[in-house]
């Protein structure tokens, strides 16, 4: 199952089309002086450069048979120094050009991340991490070559091959036409080659994405791994995705480096030809230094050709990553502020449900028809089945998903009418699988809110008796933590998002799941703890362990997506329902454990 998942290839949504490259030149705009400081820097390095073999033709036909020495060494004077030039603007190009093209590589990783950050849980549901972290990072960086030096190589090939031209026309006019003879040639093969070069970089992009899915997910999957012995197998699954990655790189490189070797043959028939030529022609009209120069000019001609032809490469190698990395940046979030969305006042906690239908996928419903309504300061505890619906509820109220039908209100106000960071501010949410951060345990911490001094964040660690714990590590709440919190049992991870919950002060407090983790003489003082923080703030509850609900104001039994049952744990276990099955089976579990 594994191995056919991450041999599937991604389907681009568009093909590629000039706009990319458009949107890249917006990232280069900003710096354009800099560019066009650059481009005249290296305009005058290709003078510099393209000067020397006219000075060798003047040294063979003129100073060499005059004997003229104090002539040679002027243009030997002149060519050291057009070489010392050309170093010089060199020096300056590389060093300007790699500032610049790693600025432009900051900018688009930034907005691409920024834009991650808005993106929906749907977005994520349904894709590899490592498909979406090989964009930020390898795609992105894919980028650099062609930012550091293509678009500066082209301006100044593009001028060296006009100044080249205008020597070769001045030397002799017939040879020059001569020399013109493969170009066409050179073109057809650019065309003959330009669409497979573009399928198999855009299919090395694909076999990349999945080997760097497949990595993330067993890396981040090594316990499970270990514990059912699956090393061989994940072992076999990684050959073949490393084999496809291998097999698209060695046909990407196959095909890449078609163009050099066609440019290097030409280059080479043409001189041959030149040769022929213009040993002919020496005497009638041609001198020896002229034929020599003119050669010179003719490698010189070859040589941008050969680094347009490059850039060409860059391009189409480039243009499988700039479609994944705009095809990810125009990826729409399903759930946003609409425009004329107002600001969420702050908030005193009534919560209604009016009709909520909603479903994860096409016509399926995970909810059905849910009403309810919860007045500010009261706790509600939602216990059902596994899958009925009971994180689908909390995840809509603070719009991780929106509903498909129906109305989801706060304080009498639709949540979908204001926007959704002013919605989001007033909650606070603690997962069942909580998350921590590398980074100390009160920077942690404080991730609930920014601005809280650390005095604050103590108060709420002793509150959720996390306190104790954190004072006997190493180095208190100083001590680094490392991703998800590799070193920390999973009840200390878990009062430490509790901590970062209720720092938060919302006046809607969501706990999923939260006492999952903790033994059970932590569990109690954590209930009195609680208590006092719980007072005017309504709370949304969803546990399995009953005893930690059952003072809840009012308990909704959720069943495939419906509520079955409603009221205190008194009259629901008066009525004998679906509650109270539940209830006796789990303290009938607990009695004969």
């Amino acid at each position: 199952m594994a191995r056919n998942k991450f041999n599937v290839d991604e389907e681009l949504e568009t093909p590629f089309s000039i706009i990319h490259l458009k949107r890249l030149l917006l990232y280069i705009r900003p710096y354009k002086r800099k560019i066009i400081f650059t481009v005249l820097i290296m305009l005058v390095a290709s003078g510099a450069n393209l000067i020397g073999p006219y000075l060798i033709k003047q040294a063979i036909d003129d100073k060499i048979p005059g004997k003229d020495i104090p002539g040679l060494a002027v243009l030997a004077g002149i060519y050291l120094g057009a070489l010392i030039v050309t170093g010089i603007c060199m020096k300056y190009r590389i060093r300007m050009m790699s500032e610049i093209g790693h600025s432009v590589i900051k900018n688009i990783r930034k907005d691409l991340f920024t834009h991650l950050q808005k993106l929906s849980f749907s977005f994520f549901d349904s894709r590899p991490h490592g498909k979406i972290l090989v964009r930020v990072v390898n795609y992105v960086n894919s980028l650099s070559d062609l930012l550091s030096n293509g678009l500066i190589n082209l301006i100044t090939d593009l001028f060296s091959l006009l100044v080249i031209i205008g020597f070769m026309l001045a030397i002799d006019v017939k040879l020059t036409f001569f020399a013109m003879a493969g170009f066409p040639i050179l073109v057809g093969i650019i065309f003959l080659i330009k669409n497979a070069q573009r399928k198999a970089w855009q299919n090395l992009s694909n076999k990349q994405s999945n080997l760097n899915a497949y990595i993330h997910e067993s890396i981040n999957g090594i316990k499970v791994t270990q514990a059912f012995v699956r090393e061989e197998e994940n072992k076999k699954v990684f050959h073949g995705v490393s084999n496809g990655y291998r097999g698209a790189w060695l046909r990407a490189i196959k095909v890449h480096f078609l163009l050099w070797p066609a440019i290097e043959n030409i280059s080479v028939l043409t001189v041959s030809l030149i040769y022929l030529i213009g040993v002919s022609m020496i005497g009638n009209g041609i001198t020896v230094g002229a034929l020599v120069a003119f050669v010179g000019y003719i490698w010189m001609f070859w040589t941008p050709l050969a680094n347009i032809g490059n850039f060409y490469n860059a391009i189409i190698n480039a243009s499988a990553y700039l479609e994944r990395i705009f095809e990810m940046m125009d990826e729409k979030p399903t759930i946003s502020s609409e425009p004329e969305a107002d600001e969420l006042p702050p908030v005193k906690g009534k919560v209604e449900f009016e009709n909520v239908i909603f479903g994860y996928e096409g016509n399926e419903r995970n909810l059905d028809g849910i009403n309810f309504r919860v007045n500010p300061g009261e706790s509600i505890a939602i216990v059902g089945p596994t899958g009925s619906g009971k994180t689908t509820i909390v995840s809509l109220i603070s719009r991780f998903y929106d509903s498909n039908s129906g109305q989801i209100k706060i304080d009498d106000i639709n949540i979908k009418t204001v926007t959704i960071s002013s919605l989001r501010k007033q909650m606070g949410v603690m997962l069942q699988d909580p998350f921590i951060f590398s980074g100390t345990i009160m920077d942690n911490i404080r991730y609930g809110r920014l601005d809280a001094t650390d005095e604050e964040i103590m108060d709420a660690s002793k509150a959720v008796q996390a306190h104790q714990f954190i004072c006997q590590l190493k180095d208190g709440y100083h001590t680094e933590v490392n991703e998800r919190g590799s070193v920390l049992s999973n009840g200390q991870r878990q009062l430490i998002s509790f901590a970062r919950a209720l720092l938060a002060d919302p006046k809607i407090l969501i706990l999923d799941e939260a006492t999952s983790s903790i033994d059970t003489e932590t569990e109690l003082a954590l209930q009195k703890g609680l208590e006092k923080l719980l007072a005017g703030r309504t709370s949304f509850i969803i546990a399995h362990r009953l005893s930690t609900i059952q003072n809840a104001t009012k308990i909704l039994f959720i069943e495939k997506g419906r509520i079955v049952e409603d009221g205190t744990h008194h009259e629901l276990i008066s009525r004998k329902g679906q509650y109270w099955k539940l209830y006796t089976s789990h303290y009938s579990s607990l009695d004969a454990g």
